[in-house]
């Protein structure tokens, strides 16, 4: 049995390997990729110490700082996804789709989410090539251009602020009359000169020319009328879907599916299992903040182990 099981290769999960190999926990690292949901962005200025990276560069430099560390105390299992968690004398165990078994004493769950997609006509042409789903990863990207926010939600809100200090406007379109945003958030945004709110409206398409966006078409849900906006980048936050089918019946989750955890030390409803990242409950999901999160859970982690 080994001292800790790490599920995902997201910045949380691999900040987790690296200091668990440095403190010479046994780990089994499970993983089906490395790099988690900014992987596809073109270009991230705000991962500390670099001005800007790409998201495939960042992987690969994230995968390489692992690897420096595989062998006696760090087993890397790539390409694998964990399907099934339970508890056993002793601890965990973790079994992948391909019928993988990994048992340990602690777990340290940091599977991330998925973007929640636009699942309209040209969304999916169009992804990384106007639309994305990362504006602190590519808002810089659209300075001085018109571009379209999806959705209400403090999210939304926070994107569309973000948006606001490059962009030349910013176009917020909510399917619902009234917003999930907190009021203030709200109000605070849309007193911007540049900001532009649609209600009750719902995209329809996403359209483009020579490989870009060039604009929204959206539907008014009161008239049915649909209409065209210019824009060149579409900002999607129609929230995430954390993953943690795996889980499910055993940890504690808040109503949208994300795991509750302790901000103090990353503890889960069950001891012995910690969890770090966008899979969690956390208020604020950013790069940085992920693999703060890993580094903290594994310290603790670290200190529960030492003293059973």
């Amino acid at each position: 049995m080994k001292d800790l099981i790490i599920v995902g290769g997201g910045p949380a999960g691999v900040a987790s390997g690296v200091y668990a190999a440095r403190k010479h926990l046994h780990t089994a690292f499970i993983a089906e990729e490395i790099g988690g949901q900014s992987v596809v962005s073109e270009g991230i200025e705000n991962w500390i110490g670099d001005a800007k990276v790409s998201g495939a560069d960042l992987a690969k430099r994230m995968k390489m700082h692992l690897e420096a560390f595989e062998g006696t105390h760090l087993e890397l299992h790539l390409g694998e996804r964990v399907d099934h968690l339970e508890r056993i004398n002793g601890g965990f165990a973790a079994t992948t789709k391909s019928g993988k078994r990994f048992e340990a004493k602690s777990v340290l769950v940091a599977s991330g989410a998925s973007r929640r997609k636009l699942d309209v006509p040209g969304a999916d042409i169009f992804e990384n090539k106007g639309v994305t789903y990362c504006a602190s990863c590519d808002g810089p990207l659209f300075g001085g251009m018109d571009v379209a926010v999806i959705g209400g939600g403090n999210a939304g809100f926070e994107t569309a602020a973000q948006l606001l200090a490059y962009a030349k406007s910013v176009t917020l379109i909510h399917r619902h009359k009234d917003f999930k945003a907190d009021r203030i958030t709200v109000e605070k945004v849309c007193a911007d000169p540049k900001m532009r709110v649609i209600t009750h409206a719902e995209p329809t398409e996403v359209l483009g020319e020579n490989g870009f966006v060039t604009g929204l078409r959206y539907r008014d849900k009161d008239s049915g009328e649909e209409h065209e906006l210019k824009v060149s980048g579409v900002f999607v936050e129609a929230g995430v879907i954390p993953n943690t089918d795996f889980v499910t019946g055993l940890l504690e989750l808040d109503p949208v599916g994300r795991i509750k955890t302790d901000p103090k030390d990353q503890r889960t409803s069950v001891e012995g299992i910690w969890a770090a990242g966008d899979v969690t409950d956390e208020l604020y999901h950013q790069n940085n903040i992920a693999a703060g999160d890993g580094v903290k859970a594994l310290e603790d982690l670290y200190l529960w182990i030492k003293t059973r």
